[in-house]
């Protein structure tokens, strides 16, 4: 049985790819047993993997309400457009799980002209500027232009940071970190120029997800238990995280949002991140 790709190409359903993806989300090996039987049912010739995703997601949210939110991960950041700001956020809280101090939203001079840089990350004697490219199109992937032009632009802002007190002993590099994959391209021109690239499952063991999953910080277009007219209002106000969710009720209660619902969503928030510690940025 072909299935259809959001890029358009057509591969062979896996009941072993679509099952492994339940578990890794938390659903027990008979869960997702039963709903891969269910979604093999109503399999047809061409059907897209976004309606397979759906279908399996109602099925996964029916008996799991936190373990559906981890599995709806990367169509949960992509909820956080159009602007990319919330993005940037929400990576800035990841690197500080991280032990990072950091800076969103920054004008950083550089040796030629000042630039505005998404991210700035110290730790110790690392000095990282991180770009955050955000896409909300399924299939999009970030090709060779990207970390072509944020290598040109990282190597202004070393040259002026360079003549800093104390740091010509520091080790400084510029980072792209996006919600999507990355072409053959972009990782070669990556490796070759000293530029680190984080992506969906990119690189093995340091993705983007698997940063996330570590450190227990989803966004509040994870929880399903939320409109999504309420996430829109609750973006706008700039709250992004979950356990900003889970330590703060008013925001909810801005909403209008009743008692008995918000014990509902903060007892999904808390179940989901597994910590209700925020890391304030």
């Amino acid at each position: 049985m072909y299935i259809r790709k959001a890029s358009g190409e057509e591969v062979p359903f896996s009941e072993t790819k679509l099952r492994k993806s339940l578990v890794k989300a938390g659903a027990d090996a008979k869960l997702a047993k039963e709903i891969v039987h269910q979604i093999e049912k109503n399999l047809v010739p061409g059907i897209t993997t976004q309606r397979i995703y759906e279908d399996a997601l109602a099925l996964l949210t029916n008996s799991s309400r936190p373990t559906a939110g981890k599995y709806k991960l990367k169509t949960a950041i992509m909820e956080l457009g159009p602007s990319g700001f919330p993005f940037e956020k929400f990576v800035g809280a990841i690197l500080k799980a991280q032990g990072f101090e950091v800076q969103v939203g920054q004008i950083v001079q550089g040796y030629c002209v000042s630039h505005e840089v998404d991210v700035i990350a110290l730790k110790g004697d690392q000095h990282y500027m991180v770009e955050c490219k955000f896409h909300n199109r399924p299939g999009y992937r970030c090709d060779v232009k990207i970390p072509l032009y944020i290598q040109s632009r990282f190597k202004d802002v070393e040259q002026q940071w360079l003549k800093l007190p104390g740091h010509s002993f520091k080790f400084h590099q510029g980072w792209v970190i996006t919600n999507t994959r990355f072409t053959s391209d972009a990782i070669q021109y990556g490796t070759c120029a000293g530029l680190h690239l984080v992506g969906w499952n990119y690189p093995p063991k340091q993705s983007l997800n698997e940063m996330i999953d570590a450190a227990g910080l989803y966004p509040i277009t994870s929880l399903t238990t939320l409109t999504r007219l309420e996430k829109e209002q609750l973006l706008q106000s700039g709250i992004v995280l979950c356990q900003e969710l889970c330590e703060d009720e008013v925001p909810l209660s801005k909403l209008g949002i009743s008692a008995e619902r918000i014990h509902v969503i903060q007892k999904e928030g808390l179940e989901l991140c597994h910590n209700p510690a925020f890391p304030n940025i």
